[in-house]
């Protein structure tokens, strides 16, 4: 097992000037990190090529892995040409995979909004769906990259559908970047969730929220809430410090055989490098306990 950070954790104090993409790396890597998982946040590699080789270099030199690239995707668009160009965008991404020296890229599929999420929409959808995962994966293998989905969405946040993805695109390189805690989102346990997928796995996400259930909201005007599909309200939290049983889930991970990369990501209001520092070392404390 490797314990890193995603950048996604630093978002804050880069999209406000205080850490380039660069000095996040080596911060990540001073945190003691085994690797840096690479989100974009406030930057586009498609459009600065040259920044992928930098964030490549910055990593060797730091000593730490470049584990996985994350980006955005939706396939359910409104005609033929659409989806087509998406495909090939998702591929380009691939080729930045390869400049970043990464061998895991994950890539949304799909998003609705939460009136729309319905299972009979999700049947209909997922032969398209499969059909651009699948061509994406048969590009990756050619590099040696695994792709995969991610929990993550709404609309394939459950762990069945993410399951059934994964079986209709049948690709051995095609899996699942396992969110511990997007289960939430859609109202699932996290605990069961993980039981259930971390066969399919071929990274995991660490992270924790604070639930709420609707007699217990915090109201419209408190920062950093949002709704789940079942009416919930969710708010990042520090890891460990959040009500996602963290203990029982990391035990179930490690139990499963897990031997990859897991990677914290914080979402929270507190300010971000101190709260990712409690919640590496939580991680990998805990990881060490059990």
């Amino acid at each position: 097992m490797k314990l890193g950070i995603s950048l996604y954790c630093l978002k804050g104090a880069i999209v406000s000037n205080e850490m380039t993409v660069l000095t996040a790396i080596d911060w990540i890597a001073e945190a003691g990190a085994a690797h840096v998982e690479i989100a974009s946040v406030g930057f586009d590699l498609l459009e600065q090529p040259e920044l992928a080789d930098a964030i490549r270099d910055r990593a060797q030199r730091a000593g730490i892995d470049v584990s996985n690239y994350c980006v955005s995707a939706n396939f359910i668009t409104a005609g033929a040409d659409e989806y087509e160009r998406m495909i090939e965008r998702v591929k380009r991404h691939v080729d930045v995979t390869v400049r970043l020296g990464a061998k895991h890229m994950r890539h949304d599929v799909a998003a609705r909004p939460i009136g729309d999420i319905s299972v009979r929409n999700f049947r209909r959808d997922l032969p398209m769906l499969a059909e651009a995962c699948r061509s994406i994966a048969d590009y990756a293998a050619s590099y040696g990259i695994t792709t995969s989905v991610e929990n993550h969405g709404y609309y394939m946040q459950g762990s069945e559908r993410v399951q059934h993805l994964i079986e209709e695109v049948d690709r051995d390189n095609y899996r699942m970047t396992l969110d511990i805690g997007n289960f939430l989102c859609v109202d699932e346990l996290p605990l069961i969730a993980v039981q259930r997928n971390i066969r399919l796995a071929s990274m995991v996400h660490l992270k924790d929220f604070y639930v709420r259930t609707p007699d217990r909201s915090p109201g419209s005007s408190c920062p950093g809430w949002f709704p789940t599909a079942g009416g919930n309200q969710l708010r990042g939290a520090i890891l460990g410090q959040g009500d996602i049983p963290m203990r029982d889930v990391i035990r179930a991970i490690k139990q499963a055989g897990y031997d990859g990369y897991l990677s914290l990501e914080f979402e929270g209001i507190e300010e971000c490098k101190s709260a990712t520092k409690q919640g590496f070392e939580y991680a990998k404390r805990v990881w060490g306990e059990l």
